[in-house]
């Protein structure tokens, strides 16, 4: 086997994966479909294995190219990790940071926070990753996440924000028509919203709340920002961030059944401490997030006095 093999053919490797087509893969990289076809043949000759079949759908990934997948995203992330470190390298804070959040913290929590950090530095480029799958800070895939759980890996500068609490929340207008559940057993007369597909984490919390599960939903989607958006249109019942749901009006309802608590941590690789743009980065993600969480606080004082 080939040890000399380059990283355009990986490239184009994982695009095929993605596109399931030669010239799906081409024009998602800007090269021929030839050059697409011949960088998967090269790879397939230095492997001795056949990585695509054809069918009605497109090329079909073989067993061997599932087991390459999650090298090459290895390398992905790896190159392009490099590529933002090369492009920062210089005098001055500047460069690219790129940065995971959920996808609630991610739009609704980080664009605030991210516009006074390029105010402070107007030359940095911050390439933002809302998801609700967590980023590999290890295998550089970001540089900074935001995580809704205390990380377990090590390797990793972590500072802990706080509690992110939620609650149960509709809109004013919801509210005032169908009425205001006094217990958890009222809210099998409301159009609840949740999600679809069951994850380890929801079947974990779920237990705690045993009549929060798909069968009671009236409308389901496993998209946290779809969720939210249901929530402000008056269409039901939804779980919600307080800081949040402050921010839009919104009516919480069961305080003392429904409380959950997420631990917050800002996540960074060791080898980024000397990085004058992640430190900043980082910094600033912090500072932002303990502003978020102590409005969310003294929220919650305001409205038990």
């Amino acid at each position: 086997m080939a040890s000399n093999l380059s990283w355009e053919l990986y490239r184009t490797f994982l695009a095929v994966l993605t596109e399931r087509s030669l010239s799906g893969a081409a024009r998602a990289l800007g090269i021929t479909q030839p050059t697409a076809g011949r960088h998967v043949a090269a790879l397939e000759a230095a492997f001795g294995q056949t990585l695509f079949t054809r069918s009605q759908s497109g090329l079909l990934p073989t067993e061997a190219a599932l087991a390459l997948r999650g090298y090459a995203c290895a390398l992905q992330s790896t190159a392009a990790a490099l590529e933002r470190a090369a492009a920062s390298h210089g005098t001055g804070l500047a460069g690219v940071v790129r940065v995971s959040a959920s996808d609630v913290i991610g739009v609704e929590v980080l664009p605030s926070v991210i516009a006074e950090l390029r105010r402070a530095h107007p030359e940095l480029v911050v390439e933002l990753v809302p998801t609700d799958r967590i980023q590999d800070v290890l295998q550089r895939e970001v540089d900074i996440a935001v995580r809704m759980a205390e990380p377990s890996q090590g390797a990793l500068i972590a500072r802990r924000i706080g509690e992110v609490e939620l609650g149960m929340y509709a809109r004013a207008d919801y509210v005032e028509e169908h009425g205001e559940p006094a217990t958890l057993a009222d809210l099998a007369r409301h159009a609840l919203i949740g999600f679809d597909q069951v994850t380890p984490f929801l079947r974990e919390a779920g237990k705690a709340f045993p009549i929060w599960k798909r069968e009671a939903f009236a409308l389901r989607t496993d998209s946290t920002l779809a969720q939210l958006a249901l929530i402000r249109a008056g269409c039901g019942i939804g779980i919600c961030q307080n800081g949040i749901a402050q921010r839009d009006s919104l009516v919480r309802l069961l305080p003392d059944a429904v409380a959950l608590k997420l631990q917050t941590w800002v996540v960074m690789h060791e080898d980024l401490r000397g990085s004058p743009r992640c430190t900043a980065t980082f910094d600033a993600l912090v500072r932002g997030l303990q502003a978020y969480i102590a409005g969310d606080h003294a929220g919650s004082d305001r409205r038990r006095r």
